[in-house]
């Protein structure tokens, strides 16, 4: 009898369990912590699992609106989906997540057949933003040697490589660029990229609130999260910049690019300025 494929830690801390026709059981992993609460882009990844399972006809994200309400903690969760359309082309739902009487995110989704979609397309393309220049990999300073400290406020680290050009790497000592901008390779240990894992990707890099030397967990209010096509495997490049730090928040702008040059993710969210 064929051995099991062996699932990724990734999978792992993402997989959901049916409750009933509308409901699904999670546990929210500690090890994707950040500052004072589980980062939002691994809850997402954890929604946008429950939502394939949901709408198995339109199995990949394509919008993620995410409203967030409180910080999440590690442990039990649930996820809450209204099912809005589920014909055609699209499927689109709600979806919340919650820990115990608590709301922790509020979600509205588009899911669709990215295969399906692009075959139905013109294949006309017109990208105007540019891929990001870095260093070679091998030239560039990996997230895995950052102290145990830093580690220890941002266990997340360890769930995935992040390698920086040395003078963005700010666990070693770097200085503030002045700056609000982010850049740098980054791939999950032990699996390859696919649309689920870009909602995650989307939000997994330092805010970039550190390069204007403002260090510190940034809450997200509202994430929205755009997945153009699905990744070719390989390392991918992700740039976050942001022009307004205003009014005590700031907006961050993300993009995902994959190992053949293709831009297949991008994001817009609002946070507050760090905590001291």
């Amino acid at each position: 009898m064929a051995e099991s494929a062996q699932v990724s830690e990734f999978d792992r801390d993402i997989e959901i369990r049916r409750i009933d026709e509308t409901t699904y059981a999670a546990e929210l992993a500690p090890g994707w912590v950040v500052g004072g609460g589980v980062n939002g882009g691994y809850l997402l990844a954890v929604i946008g699992n429950a939502l394939r399972a949901h709408l198995p006809r339109h199995p990949d994200p394509i919008v993620l609106s995410a409203f967030y309400a409180g910080a999440s903690t590690p442990g039990p969760a649930e996820v809450r989906i209204e099912t809005k359309r589920d014909k055609g082309s699209l499927a689109i739902a709600t979806a919340e997540l919650w820990q115990g009487e608590e709301l922790r995110i509020t979600t509205t989704a588009t899911y669709a057949d990215l295969d399906g979609l692009h075959a139905k397309s013109s294949g006309f393309e017109r990208v105007t933003a540019t891929e990001p220049e870095l260093p070679p990999l091998e030239e560039c300073l990996s997230s895995t040697t950052a102290p145990e400290q830093v580690k220890e406020f941002v266990p997340m680290l360890d769930r995935y490589e992040l390698c920086v050009p040395k003078e963005q790497f700010l666990w070693g000592g770097a200085k503030p660029s002045g700056e609000a901008v982010f850049t740098g390779w980054l791939r999950h240990h032990d699996r390859e990229p696919d649309p689920l894992s870009l909602l995650q990707v989307l939000d997994a890099l330092p805010p970039v609130t550190f390069g204007l030397e403002l260090p510190g967990w940034a809450p997200t209010l509202e994430l929205t999260c755009h997945i153009r096509h699905k990744p070719a495997p390989g390392w991918l490049k992700v740039t976050h910049y942001s022009r307004n730090l205003s009014g005590g928040m700031f907006e961050e702008d993300c993009e995902v690019w994959d190992s053949a040059g293709t831009l297949v993710a991008q994001a817009r969210q609002l946070a507050r300025l760090p905590r001291a």
